[in-house]
Protein backbone atom coordinates (compact mmCIF):
# COMPACT_ATOMS: atom_id res chain seq x y z
CA UNK A 1 0.00 0.00 0.00
CA UNK A 2 1.20 3.16 -0.97
CA UNK A 3 2.62 6.43 1.79
CA UNK A 4 3.54 9.60 1.08
CA UNK A 5 7.31 9.11 0.25
CA UNK A 6 6.31 6.43 -2.59
CA UNK A 7 8.41 7.27 -5.55
CA UNK A 8 6.89 5.05 -8.07
CA UNK A 9 10.50 3.78 -8.89
CA UNK A 10 10.98 0.07 -9.46
CA UNK A 11 11.53 -2.42 -6.28
CA UNK A 12 14.83 -3.03 -5.36
CA UNK A 13 16.17 -6.51 -5.95
CA UNK A 14 16.00 -8.36 -3.04
CA UNK A 15 19.70 -9.35 -2.61
CA UNK A 16 20.61 -5.39 -2.10
CA UNK A 17 17.78 -3.93 0.44
CA UNK A 18 18.99 -3.98 3.40
CA UNK A 19 18.28 -6.61 5.86
CA UNK A 20 16.36 -4.74 8.16
CA UNK A 21 13.70 -3.97 5.07
CA UNK A 22 13.63 -7.38 3.55
CA UNK A 23 12.72 -9.07 7.43
CA UNK A 24 10.31 -6.33 7.78
CA UNK A 25 6.99 -8.41 9.05
CA UNK A 26 4.19 -8.60 6.93
CA UNK A 27 1.45 -8.92 9.65
CA UNK A 28 0.78 -8.01 13.19
CA UNK A 29 1.56 -11.60 13.78
CA UNK A 30 4.99 -11.63 12.77
CA UNK A 31 6.08 -8.66 15.01
CA UNK A 32 8.71 -9.85 17.49
CA UNK A 33 7.57 -8.74 20.77
CA UNK A 34 5.14 -6.28 22.38
CA UNK A 35 2.86 -9.09 23.67
CA UNK A 36 1.73 -7.09 26.15
CA UNK A 37 -0.37 -4.73 23.23
CA UNK A 38 -0.48 -7.27 20.27
CA UNK A 39 -1.66 -10.16 22.54
CA UNK A 40 -5.21 -11.29 22.56
CA UNK A 41 -5.74 -9.53 25.63
CA UNK A 42 -3.76 -7.05 24.81
CA UNK A 43 -5.06 -3.40 23.84
CA UNK A 44 -4.55 -3.56 20.21
CA UNK A 45 -5.71 -7.40 19.89
CA UNK A 46 -8.92 -6.07 21.70
CA UNK A 47 -9.03 -2.98 19.51
CA UNK A 48 -8.69 -5.31 15.96
CA UNK A 49 -11.23 -7.63 17.44
CA UNK A 50 -13.79 -5.52 17.82
CA UNK A 51 -13.08 -3.20 14.55
CA UNK A 52 -12.72 0.20 16.56
CA UNK A 53 -9.31 1.74 16.14
CA UNK A 54 -8.59 4.47 18.01
CA UNK A 55 -5.74 6.90 17.79
CA UNK A 56 -2.79 5.68 19.51
CA UNK A 57 0.81 7.23 21.12
CA UNK A 58 3.47 4.62 20.76
CA UNK A 59 5.65 5.59 23.58
CA UNK A 60 9.15 3.53 23.66
CA UNK A 61 12.94 3.12 22.94
CA UNK A 62 13.97 3.03 18.77
CA UNK A 63 14.27 -0.48 17.31
CA UNK A 64 11.08 -2.18 18.84
CA UNK A 65 8.83 -1.96 15.73
CA UNK A 66 6.46 1.54 16.31
CA UNK A 67 6.59 2.16 12.52
CA UNK A 68 6.10 -1.70 11.34
CA UNK A 69 3.35 -1.93 13.97
CA UNK A 70 1.65 1.32 12.84
CA UNK A 71 1.85 0.30 8.63
CA UNK A 72 0.48 -2.92 9.90
CA UNK A 73 -2.74 -1.60 11.57
CA UNK A 74 -3.26 0.54 8.71
CA UNK A 75 -3.57 -3.15 6.42
CA UNK A 76 -5.69 -4.90 9.01
CA UNK A 77 -8.08 -1.72 8.99
CA UNK A 78 -7.98 -0.97 5.26
CA UNK A 79 -7.03 2.41 6.07
CA UNK A 80 -4.86 4.50 3.75
CA UNK A 81 -1.33 4.71 5.16
CA UNK A 82 0.59 8.26 5.19
CA UNK A 83 3.71 8.94 7.07
CA UNK A 84 5.75 11.96 8.09
CA UNK A 85 8.77 12.55 10.22
CA UNK A 86 7.80 15.81 12.70
CA UNK A 87 11.44 16.77 12.01
CA UNK A 88 11.35 17.39 8.48
CA UNK A 89 7.19 18.86 8.45
CA UNK A 90 6.23 22.01 8.49
CA UNK A 91 2.70 23.61 8.47
CA UNK A 92 2.10 23.43 4.56
CA UNK A 93 3.15 20.05 4.36
CA UNK A 94 0.92 19.27 6.82
CA UNK A 95 -2.11 21.37 5.52
CA UNK A 96 -1.03 19.34 2.33
CA UNK A 97 -1.36 15.74 4.26
CA UNK A 98 -4.76 17.50 5.80
CA UNK A 99 -6.50 18.13 2.73
CA UNK A 100 -5.36 14.79 1.27
CA UNK A 101 -7.03 12.79 3.86
CA UNK A 102 -10.02 14.88 3.73
CA UNK A 103 -10.39 14.07 -0.06
CA UNK A 104 -9.85 10.51 0.24
CA UNK A 105 -12.65 10.39 2.76
CA UNK A 106 -14.88 12.31 0.48
CA UNK A 107 -14.33 9.13 -1.81
CA UNK A 108 -14.99 6.43 1.01
CA UNK A 109 -11.11 5.89 2.20
CA UNK A 110 -10.15 6.49 5.89
CA UNK A 111 -6.49 7.41 6.79
CA UNK A 112 -3.95 6.30 9.02
CA UNK A 113 -1.16 9.21 9.53
CA UNK A 114 1.78 7.71 11.26
CA UNK A 115 4.01 10.87 13.10
CA UNK A 116 7.63 9.39 13.75
CA UNK A 117 8.73 11.44 16.69
CA UNK A 118 5.78 13.55 16.69
CA UNK A 119 7.08 14.98 20.21
CA UNK A 120 8.91 17.22 18.11
CA UNK A 121 5.78 19.44 17.31
CA UNK A 122 5.35 22.24 18.98
CA UNK A 123 2.19 22.48 20.86
CA UNK A 124 0.11 24.64 18.00
CA UNK A 125 1.43 22.32 15.64
CA UNK A 126 0.13 19.92 17.70
CA UNK A 127 -3.30 21.36 18.07
CA UNK A 128 -3.72 21.49 14.75
CA UNK A 129 -4.47 17.77 14.44
CA UNK A 130 -7.61 18.07 16.64
CA UNK A 131 -10.34 18.91 14.17
CA UNK A 132 -8.76 16.54 12.13
CA UNK A 133 -8.83 13.73 14.75
CA UNK A 134 -12.47 15.05 16.11
CA UNK A 135 -14.61 14.47 12.71
CA UNK A 136 -12.51 11.44 11.34
CA UNK A 137 -10.17 12.67 8.46
CA UNK A 138 -7.64 11.12 9.81
CA UNK A 139 -6.62 8.44 12.56
CA UNK A 140 -3.40 9.64 14.23
CA UNK A 141 -0.71 7.22 15.29
CA UNK A 142 2.35 9.25 16.99
CA UNK A 143 5.43 7.59 17.75
CA UNK A 144 7.96 9.21 20.06
CA UNK A 145 11.04 7.99 22.36
CA UNK A 146 9.93 10.63 24.84
CA UNK A 147 7.94 10.68 27.93
CA UNK A 148 3.78 12.31 26.18
CA UNK A 149 3.35 13.20 29.65
CA UNK A 150 5.97 16.01 29.81
CA UNK A 151 5.82 16.29 25.31
CA UNK A 152 2.69 16.15 24.32
CA UNK A 153 -0.87 18.36 24.80
CA UNK A 154 -3.32 17.27 27.35
CA UNK A 155 -5.74 17.80 24.47
CA UNK A 156 -3.76 15.77 22.29
CA UNK A 157 -3.31 13.12 24.61
CA UNK A 158 -7.12 12.94 25.70
CA UNK A 159 -7.83 11.53 22.28
CA UNK A 160 -5.57 8.95 22.55
CA UNK A 161 -4.34 5.86 24.08
CA UNK A 162 -1.03 5.46 24.79
CA UNK A 163 0.57 2.65 24.51
CA UNK A 164 3.90 1.91 26.14
CA UNK A 165 6.32 -0.40 23.55
CA UNK A 166 9.29 -2.05 25.48
CA UNK A 167 12.94 -2.84 24.71
CA UNK A 168 13.35 -6.20 22.89
CA UNK A 169 14.64 -9.24 25.38
CA UNK A 170 17.72 -11.47 24.55
CA UNK A 171 14.92 -14.03 23.22
CA UNK A 172 13.52 -11.66 21.44
CA UNK A 173 16.37 -10.28 19.37
CA UNK A 174 17.45 -14.25 18.91
CA UNK A 175 14.49 -15.21 17.22
CA UNK A 176 15.24 -12.03 14.89
CA UNK A 177 18.64 -13.14 14.30
CA UNK A 178 17.54 -16.64 13.63
CA UNK A 179 14.85 -15.20 11.35
CA UNK A 180 17.96 -13.37 9.07
CA UNK A 181 20.16 -16.74 9.22
CA UNK A 182 17.15 -17.92 7.59
CA UNK A 183 16.65 -14.67 5.32
CA UNK A 184 20.59 -15.16 4.39
CA UNK A 185 20.82 -18.96 3.87
CA UNK A 186 23.42 -19.12 6.56
CA UNK A 187 24.49 -18.82 10.29
CA UNK A 188 26.19 -15.94 11.95
CA UNK A 189 29.96 -17.31 11.94
CA UNK A 190 30.65 -16.79 15.70
CA UNK A 191 30.99 -18.74 18.28
CA UNK A 192 27.73 -18.94 21.18
CA UNK A 193 29.57 -16.54 23.73
CA UNK A 194 30.57 -14.17 20.73
CA UNK A 195 26.62 -14.82 19.54
CA UNK A 196 25.63 -13.52 22.95
CA UNK A 197 28.04 -10.68 22.83
CA UNK A 198 26.23 -9.57 19.66
CA UNK A 199 22.76 -9.83 21.09
CA UNK A 200 24.10 -7.30 24.01
CA UNK A 201 25.83 -4.96 21.73
CA UNK A 202 22.28 -4.41 19.88
CA UNK A 203 20.71 -3.32 23.39
CA UNK A 204 17.01 -3.84 22.70
CA UNK A 205 17.26 -2.60 19.58
CA UNK A 206 15.81 -4.97 16.97
CA UNK A 207 17.11 -2.03 13.57
CA UNK A 208 20.83 -2.08 15.28
CA UNK A 209 20.48 -5.74 15.63
CA UNK A 210 19.85 -6.58 12.15
CA UNK A 211 22.67 -3.68 11.40
CA UNK A 212 24.81 -5.59 13.60
CA UNK A 213 23.85 -8.96 11.76
CA UNK A 214 24.67 -7.27 8.43
CA UNK A 215 27.59 -6.43 9.33
CA UNK A 216 28.86 -9.33 10.59
CA UNK A 217 27.44 -11.53 7.33
CA UNK A 218 29.68 -9.66 5.23
CA UNK A 219 32.79 -11.08 6.39
CA UNK A 220 34.96 -13.45 4.98
CA UNK A 221 36.08 -15.47 8.05
CA UNK A 222 36.95 -18.97 8.12
CA UNK A 223 36.29 -20.21 11.32
CA UNK A 224 33.92 -19.35 14.38
CA UNK A 225 34.85 -15.54 15.76
CA UNK A 226 34.92 -15.31 19.43
CA UNK A 227 33.94 -12.41 21.95
CA UNK A 228 37.37 -10.68 22.05
CA UNK A 229 37.79 -11.17 18.17
CA UNK A 230 33.95 -10.02 17.58
CA UNK A 231 35.19 -6.71 19.87
CA UNK A 232 38.01 -5.92 17.72
CA UNK A 233 35.75 -5.55 14.66
CA UNK A 234 32.74 -4.49 15.91
CA UNK A 235 32.69 -0.95 17.62
CA UNK A 236 30.16 -1.26 20.79
CA UNK A 237 26.94 0.42 20.54
CA UNK A 238 27.12 3.68 23.23
CA UNK A 239 24.27 3.40 25.22
CA UNK A 240 21.18 4.87 24.72
CA UNK A 241 21.29 7.97 27.08
CA UNK A 242 19.83 11.31 26.81
CA UNK A 243 20.79 14.27 29.97
CA UNK A 244 17.52 16.31 29.11
CA UNK A 245 15.12 13.04 28.01
CA UNK A 246 13.19 10.30 29.86
CA UNK A 247 16.39 7.61 29.32
CA UNK A 248 18.39 10.77 32.13
CA UNK A 249 15.15 10.94 34.49
CA UNK A 250 14.53 6.97 34.74
CA UNK A 251 18.41 6.10 35.30
CA UNK A 252 18.27 8.90 38.07
CA UNK A 253 15.70 7.91 39.56
CA UNK A 254 17.29 4.24 39.65
CA UNK A 255 19.97 5.35 41.38
CA UNK A 256 18.08 6.96 44.15
CA UNK A 257 16.24 4.18 44.74
CA UNK A 258 19.08 1.82 45.16
CA UNK A 259 20.21 3.73 47.93
CA UNK A 260 17.23 4.15 49.33
CA UNK A 261 16.90 0.31 49.16
CA UNK A 262 20.19 -0.03 50.81
CA UNK A 263 22.03 -1.85 47.72
CA UNK A 264 25.21 -0.89 46.84
CA UNK A 265 26.04 -3.02 44.20
CA UNK A 266 22.68 -1.75 42.27
CA UNK A 267 23.47 1.79 43.46
CA UNK A 268 26.82 1.32 41.61
CA UNK A 269 25.71 0.07 38.68
CA UNK A 270 23.49 2.83 37.93
CA UNK A 271 25.75 5.38 38.74
CA UNK A 272 28.41 3.63 36.48
CA UNK A 273 25.22 3.85 33.80
CA UNK A 274 25.01 7.63 33.76
CA UNK A 275 28.95 8.25 33.74
CA UNK A 276 28.94 5.98 31.14
CA UNK A 277 26.34 7.57 28.74
CA UNK A 278 28.31 11.14 29.62
CA UNK A 279 26.04 12.32 32.66
CA UNK A 280 28.05 15.70 34.75
CA UNK A 281 29.52 13.97 37.59
CA UNK A 282 28.36 17.41 38.96
CA UNK A 283 24.59 16.72 38.55
CA UNK A 284 25.29 13.65 40.63
CA UNK A 285 27.57 15.11 43.12
CA UNK A 286 24.46 17.24 43.87
CA UNK A 287 21.79 14.42 43.80
CA UNK A 288 23.98 12.44 46.28
CA UNK A 289 24.01 15.18 48.42
CA UNK A 290 20.51 15.51 48.54
CA UNK A 291 19.77 11.89 48.87
CA UNK A 292 22.04 12.56 52.17
CA UNK A 293 18.94 15.24 53.72
CA UNK A 294 16.03 13.31 52.34
CA UNK A 295 16.95 9.70 52.69
CA UNK A 296 19.29 9.38 55.59
CA UNK A 297 19.29 12.54 57.34
CA UNK A 298 19.99 12.58 61.42
CA UNK A 299 20.22 8.81 61.27
CA UNK A 300 23.81 9.39 60.03
CA UNK A 301 25.06 12.97 60.26
CA UNK A 302 27.99 11.86 58.49
CA UNK A 303 26.40 10.80 55.47
CA UNK A 304 26.06 14.59 54.33
CA UNK A 305 29.66 15.60 55.16
CA UNK A 306 30.90 12.85 53.41
CA UNK A 307 28.87 13.42 50.24
CA UNK A 308 30.41 17.35 50.48
CA UNK A 309 33.53 15.95 50.67
CA UNK A 310 33.48 14.02 47.77
CA UNK A 311 31.98 16.61 45.96
CA UNK A 312 34.92 18.90 46.55
CA UNK A 313 37.50 16.53 46.13
CA UNK A 314 35.94 15.76 42.42
CA UNK A 315 36.34 19.52 41.99
CA UNK A 316 39.78 19.48 42.63
CA UNK A 317 40.42 16.15 41.13
CA UNK A 318 38.34 16.42 37.93
CA UNK A 319 37.81 13.00 36.03
CA UNK A 320 38.34 10.43 36.13
CA UNK A 321 39.80 10.24 39.57
CA UNK A 322 37.79 12.52 41.47
CA UNK A 323 34.84 9.75 40.26
CA UNK A 324 36.10 7.60 42.66
CA UNK A 325 35.34 9.74 45.36
CA UNK A 326 31.65 9.87 44.15
CA UNK A 327 31.92 6.33 44.01
CA UNK A 328 32.74 6.12 47.63
CA UNK A 329 29.90 8.12 48.70
CA UNK A 330 27.30 6.56 46.52
CA UNK A 331 28.61 3.09 48.65
CA UNK A 332 28.42 5.32 51.89
CA UNK A 333 25.14 6.02 51.31
CA UNK A 334 23.65 2.53 50.46
CA UNK A 335 25.06 1.75 53.61
CA UNK A 336 24.14 4.41 55.93
CA UNK A 337 21.21 4.25 58.44
CA UNK A 338 18.14 5.35 56.54
CA UNK A 339 15.50 8.01 58.20
CA UNK A 340 13.34 10.26 56.24
CA UNK A 341 11.91 11.86 59.93
CA UNK A 342 13.73 15.26 59.22
CA UNK A 343 12.08 15.74 55.96
CA UNK A 344 8.92 14.52 57.07
CA UNK A 345 9.38 16.70 59.98
CA UNK A 346 10.04 19.31 58.00
CA UNK A 347 7.07 19.07 55.59
CA UNK A 348 4.77 19.17 58.52
CA UNK A 349 6.26 22.12 59.89
CA UNK A 350 5.60 23.79 56.36
CA UNK A 351 1.97 22.80 56.18
CA UNK A 352 1.61 23.73 59.55
CA UNK A 353 3.16 27.60 58.89
CA UNK A 354 0.43 28.00 56.33
CA UNK A 355 -2.23 26.65 58.08
CA UNK A 356 -1.47 29.17 61.18
CA UNK A 357 0.58 31.83 59.50
CA UNK A 358 -0.51 34.89 61.16
CA UNK A 359 -0.61 33.28 64.88
CA UNK A 360 2.12 35.33 66.64
CA UNK A 361 4.82 34.01 69.20
CA UNK A 362 3.92 33.82 73.19
CA UNK A 363 4.55 36.92 74.82
CA UNK A 364 6.81 35.63 77.35
CA UNK A 365 9.38 34.72 74.77
CA UNK A 366 9.20 38.48 73.06
CA UNK A 367 11.73 40.56 73.51
CA UNK A 368 10.36 43.74 75.30
CA UNK A 369 13.27 46.91 74.45
CA UNK A 370 10.57 49.51 75.02
CA UNK A 371 8.29 50.58 78.02
CA UNK A 372 5.50 49.99 76.42
CA UNK A 373 6.73 46.80 74.90
CA UNK A 374 6.93 45.62 78.83
CA UNK A 375 3.41 47.25 79.60
CA UNK A 376 2.13 44.87 77.50
CA UNK A 377 3.63 41.99 78.68
CA UNK A 378 6.23 41.13 76.46
CA UNK A 379 9.06 39.38 78.22
CA UNK A 380 7.07 38.26 81.27
CA UNK A 381 7.53 35.20 82.90
CA UNK A 382 10.34 34.23 80.21
CA UNK A 383 12.56 31.44 81.92
CA UNK A 384 16.26 31.68 81.18
CA UNK A 385 16.61 28.01 80.84
CA UNK A 386 20.00 27.81 81.54
CA UNK A 387 19.05 29.17 85.06
CA UNK A 388 16.59 26.10 85.23
CA UNK A 389 16.91 22.81 86.67
CA UNK A 390 19.13 20.81 83.89
CA UNK A 391 19.14 24.01 81.68
CA UNK A 392 15.81 23.31 80.77
CA UNK A 393 12.60 25.08 82.15
CA UNK A 394 10.00 23.50 79.68
CA UNK A 395 8.09 26.64 78.59
CA UNK A 396 5.83 27.12 75.75
CA UNK A 397 7.33 28.04 72.69
CA UNK A 398 4.28 27.80 70.17
CA UNK A 399 1.32 29.95 69.84
CA UNK A 400 -0.60 30.40 72.87
CA UNK A 401 -3.79 29.24 70.68
CA UNK A 402 -1.92 26.56 69.28
CA UNK A 403 -2.29 22.72 70.16
CA UNK A 404 1.68 21.92 70.55
CA UNK A 405 2.05 19.06 67.31
CA UNK A 406 4.45 16.03 67.03
CA UNK A 407 6.51 16.29 63.72
CA UNK A 408 10.16 14.77 64.41
CA UNK A 409 9.50 11.01 64.93
CA UNK A 410 13.50 9.50 65.00
CA UNK A 411 13.33 6.47 64.17
CA UNK A 412 15.40 3.05 66.01
CA UNK A 413 18.48 3.42 63.41
CA UNK A 414 22.03 4.66 63.25
CA UNK A 415 22.25 8.28 65.52
CA UNK A 416 18.82 9.13 65.03
CA UNK A 417 18.02 6.05 68.08
CA UNK A 418 20.31 8.74 70.45
CA UNK A 419 18.24 11.36 69.42
CA UNK A 420 14.95 9.86 70.06
CA UNK A 421 16.38 9.17 73.97
CA UNK A 422 16.92 13.06 74.12
CA UNK A 423 13.08 13.61 72.62
CA UNK A 424 11.63 11.42 74.63
CA UNK A 425 14.00 12.59 77.99
CA UNK A 426 13.02 16.02 77.09
CA UNK A 427 9.22 15.34 76.81
CA UNK A 428 8.81 13.57 79.82
CA UNK A 429 10.70 16.30 81.96
CA UNK A 430 8.41 18.74 79.97
CA UNK A 431 5.34 17.12 81.59
CA UNK A 432 6.86 17.11 84.57
CA UNK A 433 7.75 21.30 84.70
CA UNK A 434 4.11 21.76 83.43
CA UNK A 435 2.33 19.67 86.37
CA UNK A 436 4.67 21.32 88.77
Amino acid sequence: MADLFDTGAEPTPSRTRPLADRLRPQTLAEVIGQVQILGENGPLGAMLASGSLSSLILWGPPGVGKTTIARLLAEESDLHFVQISAIFTGVPDLKKVFEAARMRRSNGKGTLLFVDEIHRFNKAQQDGFLPYMEDGTILLIGATTENPSFELNAALLSRSQVLVLERLSLADLERLVQRAEQELGRALPLTGEARDALLEMADGDGRAALNLIEQVMAWKVADKLSPDQLATRLMRRAAKYDKSGDEHYNLISALHKSVRGSDPEAALYWFARMLEGGEDPRFLARRLTRMAVEDIGLADPQAQTHCLHAWETYERLGSPEGELALAQAVIYLALAPKSNAGYMAYKMARQLAKKTGSEPPPKHILNAPTGLMKEQGYGAGYAYDHDAEGAFSGQNYFPEQMKRPVMYAPVERGFERELKKRLDYFAKLRLQRQEG
